[in-house]
């Protein structure tokens, strides 16, 4: 369900002229499955890098996942793997699992101010996935992998860089996130925290549960939703936008 309340400390979207937004799982659905194809290309990557099996290569995915951030930090870290190989590798994947969303684009360009995407992917994975959705125009800029210096979220290094490039006040700008742990930051920075719901737990093993991800109890969230569409909207009629058609 999603969730407009105010939070103990007065959490509201009123002052917001910034809106970051995530990329994969949180402007498109979870449930689409699209991340399945980059999750799978990881661990191929891994694979046929260090010569191991499926089962060595998943668990060092993870593995690097939950101590660095990201894979692809952790192979760089400790190993010196070349960022752009490892990017182009698993980004190539077929984005048509991912259904155009032109009430989603609406309600985004109806949003006061300046809008961003920041991803810990690249910038062309961001291109074809916000291109497919149907949204890209909406956005003033993307803020990717490479332009973070390959400096990943949840790191608090990459948020302050993204303020600095963008001239962003935290103080009055809002950030939809995914996964838990990367609202962390946002909510220290003084930015309006969304978690969008996720199907997927992209931090855990199979069968696994990690509470740095997902937990129903987390001050740094201000706000859930189940779908992001529905809650802009919801978000919108609270601040008297005046809606399109």
């Amino acid at each position: 369900m999603n969730s407009l309340l105010l939070t103990p400390d007065g959490s509201s979207f009123s002052h917001v002229t910034c809106w970051v937004f995530d990329l994969d799982n949180t402007l498109y659905p979870s449930d689409c499955n699209l991340f399945d194809q980059i999750d799978v290309r990881m661990r191929d990557f891994i694979s046929g890098y260090f010569d191991i099996d499926n089962e060595q290569a998943r668990h060092l995915q993870k593995t690097y996942f939950h101590k660095h951030g990201t894979t692809l930090n952790g192979l760089m870290r400790e190993h010196n793997v070349t960022p752009d190989d490892f990017l182009d590798y698993v980004h190539d994947i077929d984005v048509s699992p991912v259904a155009p969303n032109p009430q989603l684009a609406q309600a985004i360009s109806m949003l006061p101010g300046q809008k961003f995407i920041f991803t810990n992917g690249s910038h062309a994975h961001a291109e074809k996935v916000a291109g497919r959705l149907g949204v890209l125009d909406m956005f003033d800029a993307i803020y990717d992998i490479q332009e973070a210096n390959y400096l990943p979220k949840p790191d608090p290094q990459t948020y302050q860089r993204l303020l600095q490039r963008h001239k962003i006040d935290a103080r009055k700008a809002a950030m939809f996130e995914d996964i838990s742990r990367n609202l962390v930051e946002p909510h220290a920075l003084g930015m309006v925290t969304v978690l969008v719901h996720s199907q997927k737990k992209w931090g855990t093993e199979p069968g696994g549960a990690n509470s740095i991800f997902h937990s129903e109890n987390e001050d740094h969230v201000h706000h859930r939703a189940d779908d992001l569409t529905s809650f802009l909207n919801d978000m919108i009629k609270t601040l008297d936008i005046e809606t399109l058609g």
